[in-house]
């Protein structure tokens, strides 16, 4: 199913007239059922292969309708800006041109966002290499969307109708390697009760999608090289050469030329399957995503969680946007899964992981480090010391408060027109208890 129609804009996608059509085929459907006297097992499959259809094609939908609505945000957000940009700014422009004129080719590339040029570059070579069967070799770190790209370029060719196999070869033991990958005789080896294809056959005149090709060990990396060569495999126990019709897709987040030049992957090997190399840019690269990617992965959480997508405090949303996602677009992806569960109708820092979270007292330290001398952890960026900055003076207001009240919340929250339990989920926020203050003043007082 493609995204986009050709010429079609993004408001004509999710028109009533693309329901329409579906509630026409349930409309059929219903009837066959509803007027039918008797159903014999074949009609009943084909009825069930009907209903399958219907079901994908709706939740195709309902998907798309998600990215449109992102996608139509960012639009609109850009071309405001845009009136008011001077002229010297229409090569800005440019790649929102790129990525206008991939979807009136009809080009699916549903689930990758922004107007990064490494970006759309990618998938200008994806759309030229698709409709050929040339091997493709896609690299990028781990997180960016490599296996949606290897699906992007099955989607887009003549084999999209046809088996799409992925194989994580990081995560198959050497012993088994081969018989994953080729399959297996009855009896081969221990435990081998029964004859069994493996993942080439069964990717048989579709795409094979080979993730982490790096880790291949180089026994299985010649084995590789002959299906490249010859498009024929053997399966472990068999002297039966069995011919293989399957395009290779491969991805690594490693650099196989540096590898190569050590000796630990097969230069061959290398050349055969990077005919057609599509790199893709880390998140941190592509920050106009970041915003449509949140909102994105909001909703898909929400619709999986069966609730309201969740809202985001400004201080929140500042340190999504600006953050570096070691992890890429799926550690922000699970970052917004976790928010959607843990938070209730609004989500803080303090629902991030610990490991992320920004720590207040950062400036702190730093304004310190004259006098202790001792190892400081300066700010990983300017957006995060501003954070800091913040929370440290909202710190300290809070306990000079404290302090001036002998620690009555009650007395402070008065002071400053602020409803009570907010104060005291400030407090609770940094850690500050009001007893140590009250404590503190009756020390004071028994002195005096």
């Amino acid at each position: 199913m493609k995204l986009y129609n050709q010429g079609a804009t993004p408001a004509s996608v999710t028109s009533p007239v693309s329901f329409a059509g579906l509630i026409e085929k349930i409309e059929i459907l219903r009837s066959t059922l509803r007027w039918a006297s008797r159903l014999d097992r074949p009609e009943i499959e084909k009825l069930l292969k009907q209903a399958t259809t219907l079901r994908d094609e709706v939740m195709g939908l309902s998907h798309k309708e998600r990215f449109v609505q992102a996608a139509s945000s960012a639009e609109a957000a850009a071309g405001s800006a845009g009136e008011s940009a001077p002229p010297q700014q229409e090569v800005e422009r440019m790649p929102r041109e790129r990525r206008q004129a991939l979807m009136e080719r009809s080009f699916i590339f549903e689930g990758t966002f922004g107007d990064n040029p490494r970006l759309l570059e990618a998938l200008e070579i994806a759309e030229k290499a698709a409709p050929t069967d040339l091997p493709v070799l896609i690299d990028g770190e781990s997180g960016t969307g490599k296996e949606l790209m290897a699906k992007v370029i099955h989607a887009n060719g003549s084999r999209t109708d046809k088996p799409f196999i992925s194989v994580n070869c990081g995560a198959i033991p050497d012993s088994l390697l081969e018989s994953e990958l080729f399959g297996h005789k009855k009896g081969a080896f221990t435990g081998a009760s029964n004859d069994r294809r493996g993942k080439f056959e069964s990717a048989h005149t579709g795409t094979i999608f080979l993730d982490e090709i790096g880790e291949l060990p180089l026994t299985g990396q010649v084995k590789l090289l002959r299906v490249l060569e010859a498009h024929e495999i053997q399966r472990v126990g068999s002297d039966e050469i069995i011919s293989v019709d399957a395009r290779i897709v491969a991805a690594t987040n490693k650099d196989l030329r540096k590898m190569s030049e050590a000796g630990t992957f097969r230069e061959d090997l290398f050349y055969r399957l990077s005919v057609i190399h599509v790199s893709l840019p880390a998140l941190r690269e592509r920050h106009d995503e970041i915003p449509l990617l949140v909102s994105y992965f909001s909703d898909e959480a929400a619709s999986m969680l069966k609730r309201a997508p969740v809202r985001l405090t400004p201080r929140l949303r500042d340190f999504l946007l600006h953050y570096d996602y070691p992890g890429n677009i799926r550690e922000l992806r699970n970052l917004m899964y976790r928010l959607s569960c843990l938070a209730g109708d609004t989500a803080d820092l303090a629902q991030l992981p610990q490991d992320i979270r920004p720590r207040p007292a950062a400036l702190a330290v730093v304004g310190s480090m004259g006098s202790a001398g001792a190892d400081i952890a300066m700010p990983a960026s300017l957006s995060e010391a501003k954070r800091a900055a913040s929370d440290e003076a909202e710190r300290a207001f809070l306990e000079r408060g404290l302090q001036e009240v002998g620690g009555t919340v009650a007395e402070l929250a008065r002071r400053c027109d602020m409803n009570r339990s907010h104060l005291q989920m400030l407090l609770k926020k940094h850690g500050i208890h009001s007893k140590d203050f009250r404590a503190s003043r009756q020390a004071d007082g028994s002195k005096g």
